[in-house]
């Protein structure tokens, strides 16, 4: 890792602080921001993430991504974390912290709103930023590509089914427009930049070209991640300030479900016996969260001054230090994992 990279934990805390501050000093400059949106989808957000995920879709050769059938067991896996434990588990955690032990220190008429956000969080898997934590731990970009594309066909139907279930409700009104619009914005269209990139460069210059371009967009990646975090905590900056306490206890559930549902997929497939650049955006995809989505759905149904909308937004505070640490953990345990991969590897060998 370059030594920006190595610290980027520390330029995330200046960013973060940065926002808050910002925000709280222009609130008129960021609302004009906040408000540039079409389906509640922030524009200046959306060309950040292009920034930030571009340079890593450079990286993926289509005529290979086939070839990614082979990671069968880590998508089993990821699939089985994103879908069948990550809504109940969250479900389970946000009654257990938000409607019991917390429950004193919250304003109760808000408590069942709060866990309807918590639910609304967990149950929209990451769709963009798992580009730029699959990145920092060195993993497969055919599986983390392929994998995004599966949840988000998954996730037109049962996304909707999962949160009406969880939330007791006989129907759910899902933003489709918030869906089909970021699914455009944050998958499709920076695709379809850097496969018509790519070809260019590799025809005019060959993979020189490409390995040079790609060493000068690294930077902008993380440049760009960075400078999205400032607007996102500008643009929350005075419920920060005015709500700490709500903040921190609604933060809790959010952290334990993270690390619980990042582990799981991380061991998980270790058992299987996946390959640890596979493991790690698996467990980075199975532990973030879809927020853009989250915060739209939640303001659509409970309204934007709603514990629901609040609960959300925590996880927009908290997913990029959360998955930092994440990623930390995944790359400072790879040898570990691996001595795994060769016990797994020998005993089927002895069959």
């Amino acid at each position: 890792m370059s030594t920006f990279e190595r610290y980027l934990t520390l330029w995330v805390a200046l960013c973060i602080v940065a926002g808050i501050a910002l925000g709280h000093i222009m609130p008129g400059l960021f609302q004009a921001i906040g408000a540039a949106e079409i389906a509640k989808v922030n524009l200046p957000v959306a060309v950040l993430i292009w920034l930030m995920v571009i340079p890593m879709l450079l990286k993926i050769d289509f005529a290979t991504l086939g070839e990614v059938g082979r990671h069968w067991r880590g998508i089993g896996v990821t699939l089985f974390v994103n879908w069948a434990v990550k809504p109940f588990s969250m479900a389970l955690l946000g009654w257990l912290f938000i409607g019991w032990l917390f429950r004193p220190l919250l304003p109760a008429d808000q408590i069942d709103s709060y866990i309807a956000g918590l639910i609304i969080l967990a149950a929209a898997p990451c769709t963009a930023m798992v580009f730029v934590w699959s990145n920092l731990t060195k993993g497969e970009p055919h599986f983390t590509l392929s994998q995004v594309a599966l949840n988000d066909a998954i996730m037109v139907v049962a996304f909707a089914p999962i949160v009406g279930l969880l939330l007791g409700l006989s129907a759910i009104t899902v933003p489709w427009g918030t869906l089909v619009l970021s699914v455009v914005l944050y998958i499709v269209i920076p695709v379809i930049i850097a496969q018509v990139m790519r070809r260019r460069l590799l025809a005019t210059g060959g993979q020189a070209a490409l390995e040079r371009v790609l060493g000068t967009l690294g930077p902008v990646s993380l440049v760009a991640l960075l400078a999205t975090l400032v607007l996102l905590f500008g643009f929350q900056g005075e419920q920060i300030i005015a709500q700490p306490l709500i903040i921190v206890l609604l933060a809790v559930p959010i952290l334990i479900q993270v690390y619980f549902n990042a582990g799981l997929a991380y061991l998980l497939n270790r058992v299987a016996g996946e390959q640890h650049c596979v493991a790690g955006p698996s467990a980075l995809i199975g532990a973030s969260n879809f927020f853009e989505l989250a915060v739209a759905a939640a303001i659509s149904l409970f309204g934007f001054h709603s514990g629901a909308a609040l609960a959300t937004v925590v996880g927009v505070l908290i997913e990029v230090p959360v998955m930092l640490s994440v990623v930390w953990i995944v790359n400072r345990s790879q040898g570990w994992y691996e001595r795994g991969g060769k016990t797994l590897a020998a005993a089927e060998a002895r069959r």
